[in-house]
């Protein structure tokens, strides 16, 4: 046995170390990611057209948990086993109507809503106007021609116990941030 021999069997271990230490270090690191999507940063995938012209079928898009929603913002909430993406209009204490072409109001002043293309009345069933119960939201679809939300019974006032979190970025098929 050479002397060089002894120097290469520690060089090759000391590497298999490196290369263990490595391997678990990127084990540990993707399960720390995978926890945080799973518990912090949900990913999803959007079916449907009922938020386009914002969100389109196909869409993968994140959210982060969080139960304090703001007028605009979109969320995702859980009704009859499915989760939904919608937008928040009305808030606890409101008072929301909605007129014959399709115009939203809150507390008798009309809402700002830069992000439709167009207004639309759609599907409603809720008599207006309509108070939003404490601890609950109005929230509709972009695409108020065939969203199921809030101006129907059969999704009603959304409790903040359903709400599952906000969305903030559409990552496929574009990167963009979601105001």
């Amino acid at each position: 046995m050479s002397d060089e021999e002894p120097k290469k069997h520690t060089r090759r271990k000391r590497l298999l170390k490196i290369m263990a230490a490595v391997a678990a270090s990127a084990a540990i690191t993707a399960i720390v990611i995978l926890l945080l999507v799973i518990n912090i940063f949900p990913v999803m995938r959007i079916y449907g057209n009922t938020m386009s012209s914002t969100l389109f079928d196909g869409d993968i898009v994140i959210a982060y948990k969080t139960k304090s929603l703001e007028r605009g913002d979109i969320c995702i909430f859980q009704i009859n086993g499915s989760i939904q993406c919608k937008r928040v209009v009305g808030m606890s204490g409101e008072e929301v109507s909605i007129d014959e072409n399709g115009t939203v109001y809150i507390n008798g002043a009309k809402l700002d809503e830069p992000y439709l293309n167009s207004v639309s009345l759609g599907s409603s069933t809720v008599m207006y106007p309509a108070k939003v119960p404490e601890d609950s939201y109005f929230v509709i679809g972009d695409n108020r021609r065939v969203s199921i939300d809030s101006r129907n019974t059969a999704v009603g006032f959304v409790d903040s116990g359903q709400i599952k979190g906000k969305l903030f970025m559409r990552i496929l098929p574009t990167p963009e941030i979601l105001e």
